[in-house]
């Protein structure tokens, strides 16, 4: 039975190294094409615009700042935000799962409580 403990570790920390890897780094930015554009503020005006960084999500219409990011076994991200809306007052909380497009590794979808998908963002050049 010693073999079998001794497998059964190993198989977990082998489980838990290929989720670390695959998880989600947000150190730099992620954007669609007008996202990345205005990364540093608004330069180009744009209907459609997601950009995703560590501390927020930027669409064309509201802002969210994260208050709590948690990564999940599958390497996806749940994160916690307060978000403003344009034309709205104060702030109200959602959440938001940020993971890997099934399409492209390099790529992320973004979707929002309900599991809609807001977009596809890229690493920002």
């Amino acid at each position: 039975m010693r073999g079998f403990g001794l497998s059964v570790a190993m198989t977990l920390v082998l489980a838990a190294g290929q989720a670390s890897a695959a998880s989600i780094d947000l150190s730099k930015p992620y954007g669609d094409k007008y996202g990345c554009i205005n990364r540093n503020g608004q330069e180009v005006a744009a209907d459609q615009m997601l950009l995703l960084t560590d501390k927020e999500l930027i669409t064309a219409a509201s802002a969210c700042t994260f208050t709590k990011t948690q990564a999940q076994a599958d390497g996806s991200l749940v994160v916690t935000a307060t978000c403003e809306a344009e034309g709205e007052e104060g702030q109200a909380p959602t959440n938001f799962t940020i993971k890997r497009s099934a399409k492209n590794a390099k790529k992320l979808t973004i979707a929002d409580a309900d599991g809609n998908v807001m977009g596809e963002v890229s690493r920002c050049k």
